[in-house]
């Protein structure tokens, strides 16, 4: 499979939003973007990426279509993680679902940090019972850390978000 990486600009917000479902609300936004609260995500993440610093991310193109969107945070500030640990997060639209392309992108990921030297393992928290996650994380590679309670991220009724927490040496 061929994707490409490429920066999301506001022309992407329309599309990106409409990629947005059920599955993408329950696993990584927690609720549905507006166009205009899109554009200005996007426009952080460009100057994060100018910059050099903090979380970076892109739109997954395949077949001229934009699939979905992968972002990394260098901070290794989350739950689980270590100093040296880069966060991975991503989003597959729901007509790209089941190909490969999460994979593919977190593959491509993984080679820009090594490039680029940012960070010393990368790291992919997915709930257990987020199963698609859980066989990205392994069909790339990555080996199962640990388990984790979110310190900040909650279910409705008030209980921590449980996270397994897998890495990959960079």
């Amino acid at each position: 499979m061929i994707i490409e990486l490429r920066p999301l600009t506001h022309e992407d917000a329309e599309a990106h939003c409409a990629g947005e479902d059920a599955e993408t609300v329950r696993w990584l936004t927690g609720g549905y973007g507006t166009i205009d609260g899109t554009c200005a995500y996007f426009d952080v993440l460009a100057e994060n990426a100018a910059a050099g610093r903090g979380k970076r991310g892109y739109g997954v193109w395949w077949d001229g279509r934009l699939a979905g969107y992968v972002d990394y945070d260098p901070s290794g500030e989350l739950d689980g993680l270590e100093p040296g640990d880069v966060n991975l997060s991503y989003t597959v639209h729901p007509w790209a679902r089941g190909s490969g392309v999460a994979s593919a992108a977190v593959v491509e990921v993984c080679q820009r940090l090594r490039e680029e030297g940012t960070g010393r393992r990368a790291a992919i928290r997915a709930e257990p019972e987020n199963s698609a996650s859980v066989r990205v994380a392994e069909k790339c590679g990555f080996q199962y850390l640990r388990r984790v309670a979110s310190s900040e991220d909650t279910h409705d009724d008030g209980s921590p978000i449980i996270m397994d927490v897998y890495v990959l040496d960079l």
